[in-house]
């Protein structure tokens, strides 16, 4: 019989403060974190906005922001985000092998891993090939890689956070990233609960964190359409299954889980936020930016998470979605929903906090789970805020603009990222 998997502390460092608490009653609330770029001179870019977390540093959690200088802000908002998910479950307090407790994180590339990128861009220049306003961000970045040395290199690596991590709590046991695009944190949380079911850890840190707000991640997904460029309403730019969306907004940040196995946070009588029940994870096979028309991929990693944790799709009674706001990928998950749930469908709620707080990459799925466990707690989902305008194609119940409160003893997470990666957790009250 495999072991089960509980979910024990939660933390954050977002857009819309680093409080778990505070967070979700702002989610709640629908208020919007987006609003015009302040990390960089974005006036010469389509995109002019996105979900920046402000107003926050190291010190929040007892670390000198001077010691972590050198280190990428994705290093930086993991490292917030884990101390305070590690105080919520007070595992520290308690007294354990080393080498039963690991990290699994899903985390992007630093700020700084685009330098050669940029060194190619300036040969373009030299060459004449490039012209307007892409002088300016090459520029810009040209400057940053002046202060380029080896060792900030390296702790712009997708890995660093998670080896941060592991010195910092002395998590002697495995660790890893997961590096498969907007789905890599909900997929590290359903790979560190296997690893735990497997009876290798006992407890693991897991969770993601992200920024692209820098040129560079900007620029390319400007490149790609994927971006909002309505700059004059920032926070009505990320309207999920709107017949209007016609983009996404960046976010940043990181969300971090302490996962344990569930009979050891029995007998300590630990605060227990739910259940890992379900994991699924499936691959598109199709083409690297585009969701299968069909909804394939996703179809298949949803009825994966359901045989996983022996739950039939009445079960469910809340689908926090992956809703990015893009045409496509809103359209082709509501059409995944109904296929795996039927008629049942149209009665699940389903809301998209993108609306509200960006897309925050590879940290999204796991800050979108533990707002799945947070609706358990409490009985209420988050809105989907800026819906107006029915699209017939998204036909489903997105909770409009206001939270509702639903007796939630089930939940279902989907993440869908670039690569055709596919994953599905879902969560149930214990």
């Amino acid at each position: 019989m495999k072991r089960r998997v509980v979910v024990t502390g939660i933390g954050c460092v977002t857009p819309l403060g680093s409080d778990v608490d505070v967070v979700w009653k702002r989610l709640l609330a629908g208020e919007s974190a987006v609003d015009y770029i302040t990390r960089f001179d974005a006036s010469s870019f389509p995109t002019k906005i996105a979900a920046e977390v402000r107003n926050w540093d190291l010190s929040e959690v007892g670390e000198d922001p001077r010691r972590w200088a050198n280190q990428g802000l994705h290093t930086q908002f993991a490292v917030g985000a884990a101390k305070k998910a590690v105080a919520d479950s007070g595992i520290m307090d308690l007294s354990f092998d080393p080498l039963r407790f690991g990290v699994y994180t899903g985390s992007g590339e630093g700020q700084q891993d685009f330098s050669a990128t940029a060194a190619m861009m300036m040969e373009g220049i030299r060459a004449g090939e490039m012209k307007g306003k892409e002088f300016e961000v090459c520029e810009f970045i040209r400057k940053g890689m002046e202060f380029y040395n080896a060792e900030s290199e390296i702790e712009q690596s997708p890995n660093m956070p998670a080896a941060h991590l592991a010195a910092l709590f002395n998590a002697q046991g495995p660790n890893s990233n997961c590096l498969t695009a907007c789905a890599a944190s909900v997929q590290a949380v359903g790979e560190a609960t296997e690893i735990i079911r497997r009876g290798e850890a006992d407890f693991m840190i897991s969770g993601g964190t992200h920024s692209m707000i820098h040129p560079m991640g900007v620029m390319g997904f400007n490149l790609l359409t994927a971006l909002s460029t309505d700059n004059d309403d920032p926070k009505a730019a990320s309207r999920p299954f709107d017949a209007t969306r016609h983009g996404f907004v960046l976010g940043e940040g990181s969300v971090m889980c302490v996962l344990e196995e569930y009979e050891h946070a029995k007998k300590r009588g630990a605060k227990i936020y739910g259940e890992i029940a379900g994991y699924g994870s499936t691959a598109d096979a199709f083409r690297i930016t585009d969701t299968h028309p069909e909804g394939r991929g996703a179809i298949s990693c949803i009825k994966m998470a359901l045989e996983d944790a022996g739950a039939n799709p009445e079960d469910v009674d809340y689908i926090n979605a992956h809703g990015t706001s893009t045409k496509v990928n809103d359209k082709v998950e509501t059409l995944a929903i109904k296929e795996v749930f039927g008629e049942r469908a149209y009665k699940i709620p389903v809301s998209s906090t993108k609306s509200m707080i960006g897309h925050m990459i590879a940290a999204a799925g796991a800050s979108e789970m533990a707002y799945c466990l947070l609706a358990m707690r409490d009985g209420v989902v988050p809105p989907t805020i800026n819906y107006h305008n029915v699209d017939p194609l998204c036909d489903l119940d997105y909770v409009p603009n206001v939270c509702r409160e639903v007796k939630c003893d089930c939940c279902l997470t989907n993440s869908f990222g670039f690569g055709g990666q596919n994953v599905s957790i879902l969560v149930k009250k214990v």
